[in-house]
């Protein structure tokens, strides 16, 4: 099992949600986040006074899959979360040693 993160802008998130439906993808969790990377905030004026917004807001994907279909969501996040500009997002992988369905006790793939 692998834990899929994916950070990415938060206007592209129904895109993404419909695109994790159409590969089967039903169970997620999303957060919405504040952070930074290369882009290094946005530089904006108001009134004449320029300012940055060093913490743009992001929406934060968290999925657990089975290993044989991680590339398939994988791939569906950067197909629908890509817009060619920086800010895009990343998505990280992880290991995930268990999963456990509290309501019935299941633990492994048959909890996911």
């Amino acid at each position: 099992m692998k834990s899929v993160v994916a950070i990415i802008r938060q206007e592209k998130i129904q895109d993404v949600k419909n695109a994790l439906l159409a590969v089967g993808c039903e169970g997620m969790n999303i957060t919405e986040v504040k952070g930074r990377g290369s882009q290094r905030g946005i530089k904006e004026s108001y009134r004449g006074s320029s300012y940055c917004i060093d913490l743009i807001p992001k929406t934060r994907i968290e999925i657990v899959v089975k290993e044989e279909g991680v590339d398939l969501i994988v791939d569906a996040i950067k197909k629908s979360a890509h817009t060619g500009n920086i800010g895009d997002g990343k998505i990280f992988i992880y290991p995930m040693d268990n999963v456990i369905r509290i309501r019935t006790g299941e633990e492994g793939d048959s909890a996911i």
